[in-house]
């Protein structure tokens, strides 16, 4: 499991701590006792899973990963296999494998969620991704994830061909309305995060073009269009043309009108949809 998990950017200890969660929801009342009792000792068969309406493929080391846990690593023959960022049509098949049925019923559940959620995260992101074809736009995430799961899921939102914001607090600044009324303005907030963590990349957060020319002011390096509507952003765009800050549009998107906020000309739509709200992509695991 270490190497490819981390062949696909993953951290493997990662990984493995939220497969043990997990896999103890399931078992912390004790083993599997519908499949001991239904299943013959020593049976064995191939496992087939394949998603019930078309979508991207996320997540499968994962769910690799939890077999490698309740089989045991060489436990189980793959017969077949897609990769992750493959868009799958219903019934195409993403994986078989050939195992003893009672560590494939016992894994089922966690491996399912699993790969369902993240495929889910990057299906909904692909269509973001298709939705903005062309125009040179960016789909980003947002911090908006779920408790134990964001790197896994901002590794789904890769897989549907978006790409990543921050990763935490530490790592990039995002100056946002509530530090500004905490330092006063705009232009005070860049001031002090130059003077306490100039290393690290800044965004502002904006929500008025008054804001946005103080960020201008500053010479930021992007600036987050916080909730404006098309022609604000298209006017933002006219006021940022020929500095070297880059604009995102954030809040109030829709998929139906991305096209129409990516032609104004900004850099970045931030979707924090794609992590908050994105439906699982239906997968079910059939034995034969």
């Amino acid at each position: 499991m270490n190497a490819e998990i981390a062949t696909v950017g993953l951290n493997a200890d990662e990984v493995r701590r939220v497969i043990s969660t997990a896999l103890a929801e399931d078992l912390r009342y004790g083993p599997d006792a519908t499949t001991a009792a239904c299943v013959p000792s020593g049976a064995v068969a191939t496992a087939t899973v394949s998603p019930r309406k078309p979508g991207t493929l996320a997540g499968l080391p994962v769910f690799m990963a939890v077999l490698d846990e309740v089989l045991g690593a060489g436990g189980y023959e793959i017969i077949a296999r897609r990769q992750d960022t493959d868009r799958l049509a219903a019934g195409d098949v993403a994986l078989a494998v050939h195992a003893p049925v009672a560590g494939l019923l016992t894994a089922e559940r966690t491996a399912l969620n699993l790969l369902c959620h993240l495929s889910g995260v990057a299906t909904a992101t692909a269509a973001w991704v298709d939705a903005v074809a062309g125009t040179g736009v960016s789909i980003r995430d947002s911090r908006k994830t779920l408790p134990g799961l964001r790197a896994l899921q901002k590794y789904a939102v890769r897989c549907g061909g978006g790409v990543n914001h921050r990763m935490g607090l530490g790592d990039a600044v995002l100056i946002k309305d509530n530090h500004v009324a905490a330092a006063g303005s705009v232009t005070a907030a860049i001031a002090a995060v130059r003077a306490h963590a100039a290393a690290l990349p800044c965004e502002v957060e904006v929500g008025t073009l008054d804001e946005l020319e103080e960020a201008l002011a500053a010479e930021v390096s992007l600036v987050l269009l916080d909730n404006m509507t098309i022609a604000q952003c298209a006017e933002s765009v006219r006021r940022a043309a020929g500095s070297s800050t880059e604009l995102e549009a954030s809040g109030s998107l829709t998929l139906d009108l991305a096209r129409t906020y990516a032609q104004t000309g900004v850099r970045y739509l931030s979707v924090g949809a794609l992590t908050h709200s994105a439906p699982a992509l239906d997968l079910g695991l059939d034995l034969s």
